[in-house]
């Protein structure tokens, strides 16, 4: 019987920048094309064929949907040449196909990766979330506080006013209510259409994306990559699944979650180290979007390890021929 190999976060990371960086470049064609199946067809195909480079092990936790449902990186698919550590692994090829088809900000490449077991097998539904930055107790804010008393809590935790905190919200008719809650504290609102992973990112750089907390519901497979994303920045993250059905219930059991109502942490979501990259598509507060200059594209990605702590930005000028 073969010795399992371990999970060498920093022998794999530069590789994972590389899948980032090609996915993020094969959808640059696309950028305000106004197509977004076909700039999430491009970011997938790359990802994939970079992934398959790596010595790995590696299954799909977190991708498009069930194997049956979608052509992309499915859930469940194998990905690497087989050789090397099993691992986890959560992506978005392309994480704002609308912003990326119209030439709005934060669209991003996004992939982590872990050990094997490592990420929640978070099924294809709905994650009500709630994020912070790094430097608060724990359970500063919490799920079960109403979105009025998350804002006055944290503006407590951070000596200021509630007038003094943004909140990022993904706009959508079933955030009315919330939003209106918020406003009524004095906090100011940054509205955003698409990217929560993004959202919630932007949470752990404050004092450069001018956001504080992000809440709402979104994407449960993006909730496990902010969380991943969370793990390496710092910050505090809760999840809890949403169903809207039978068939969402049930696609939850398949995923082995048992307990309809649990609130995740961060640390739940994600329970050992990981690495994480994103590379911009689209200009954005947190990252660079593509640059063409005659001859060269230029991207800019960020790489972390949990397991360091350490944020690399990097910046890639590659050479092209048209």
């Amino acid at each position: 019987m073969s010795t399992p190999i371990d999970f060498s976060d920093r022998m794999l990371s530069l590789g994972l920048a590389r899948v980032a960086e090609q996915a993020a470049i094969a959808s640059a064609d696309w950028i305000g094309r106004g197509d977004e199946k076909a700039a999430d067809q491009a970011a997938v195909n790359a990802m994939r064929e970079q992934l398959n480079l790596l010595d790995i092990k590696g299954v799909v936790v977190i991708g498009e949907g069930e194997r049956d449902e979608a052509p992309m990186l499915y859930i469940g698919e194998e990905v690497g040449s087989g050789e090397g550590p099993g691992v986890d692994i959560a992506l978005d090829p392309l994480e704002g196909t609308t912003l990326t088809a119209k030439d709005m900000p934060n669209a991003l490449t996004v992939i982590a990766m872990g050990p094997r077991g490592s990420m929640l097998h978070a099924p294809d539904t709905y994650m009500d979330k709630l994020a912070i930055g790094p430097g608060f107790p724990e359970g500063i804010v919490t799920m079960d506080m109403d979105p009025a008393t998350r804002v006055s809590a944290l503006a407590s935790a951070k000596g200021c006013l509630p007038q003094d905190i943004t909140v990022c919200i993904l706009e959508r008719p079933r955030h009315e209510e919330m939003i209106a809650e918020v406003r009524a504290t004095g906090a100011s609102i940054r509205l955003i259409t698409d990217g929560d992973v993004a959202g919630v990112m932007h949470c752990a750089e404050p004092d450069i994306t001018g956001i504080d907390m992000y809440m709402g519901q979104g994407g449960a497979p993006e909730g496990v990559l902010a969380a991943a994303a969370l793990k390496c920045m710092g910050g505090q993250m809760q999840g809890r699944l949403v169903f809207r059905n039978d068939d969402e219930r049930a696609r939850a059991a398949k995923a082995g979650i048992t307990d309809l109502d649990k609130i995740y942490t961060r640390d739940e979501m994600v329970t050992a180290d990981v690495i994480f990259a994103a590379t911009g598509v689209t200009n954005g507060s947190i990252l660079s979007g593509i640059k063409r200059e005659v001859g060269h594209i230029t991207t800019e990605t960020l790489l972390m390890r949990s397991k360091t702590g350490s944020v690399r930005r990097m910046v890639y000028r590659n050479p092209v021929k048209r």
